[in-house]
């Protein structure tokens, strides 16, 4: 997986995909850099969350488990190991079930993985190990995704499965199918519509490009500034009562 928000942490960051290469951005939404609030008890991102490279959930592909279209993005990543990752970081990861998000009307799977790295990673090999090892962190997992855009003004979300976490293999066989869907995106079988697929990997798609192409797009990406400070009323708590 790519790590795009480290555990703790509240800039909303994600791979661009509208952007040459993909590069790992901050929301912006009116003109302001995006945070997700502190929805009590919980503090930013409750793991290390981001992305696993080389899937897309199809927004035109009605997914039979859910009933609802993908939402057009990688699939999702939950890392629940003991370190917190750095942002950009690329760590293998040992699946272990997925939680089925309905998210503003469309399919957003999120992966529950451990770091195989992790000391412990030889205990996890299913969702069930989770349960038993880590007490309350799936519950947490579901209340963290159902009221975490509520502080904008947004309905709690809602969830397939009756907020049920699915197995291991279902979870692979999510992952492979979102696979299948990139792997027609990047040979243009697919519309991906704004989607960026350039690339420096997959040397059959016509969207490969050099490695000196690639440097050259790195290079002509403005120097770092100075880094805008974090506003005040990220680290501020948000209360409501649950409905």
């Amino acid at each position: 997986m790519v790590v795009e928000v480290p555990r703790w942490t509240n800039a909303k960051m994600e791979i661009a995909t509208k952007d040459r290469l993909n590069p790992i951005k901050q929301d912006v939404k009116k003109g302001k850099l995006r945070y997700v609030a502190n929805v009590f008890p919980h503090k930013g991102y409750i793991w290390n969350y981001g992305a696993i490279p080389q899937t897309w959930e199809h927004p035109g592909h009605k997914d039979e488990n859910t009933g609802y279209y993908g939402d057009n993005d990688p699939i999702d990543v939950c890392e629940i190991g003991s370190k917190v990752c750095s942002r950009g970081e690329v760590i293998k990861v040992k699946v272990l079930g997925t939680l089925a998000l309905i998210d503003e009307g469309e399919t957003d799977w999120k992966v529950i993985a451990i770091n195989i790295e992790d000391p412990e990673a030889a205990k996890y090999n299913n969702i069930d190990d989770v349960r038993k090892m880590k007490p309350g962190y799936l519950e947490a997992t579901v209340d963290w995704f159902r009221r975490y855009k509520v502080p904008d003004g947004k309905p709690e979300n809602q969830f397939a499965f009756n907020e049920e976490f699915k197995d291991k293999d279902f979870a692979i066989n999510i992952i492979k199918s979102t696979h299948e869907h990139w792997t027609a995106l990047v040979s243009k079988t697919t519309d991906g519509g704004e989607i960026n697929c350039t690339n420096t990997t997959v040397s059959d798609s016509s969207f490969c490009i050099s490695q000196e192409s690639a440097k050259a797009t790195v290079e002509a990406v403005p120097p770092f500034g100075t880094a805008n400070t974090i506003p005040p009323e990220v680290d501020k708590w948000f209360y409501y009562q649950k409905n």
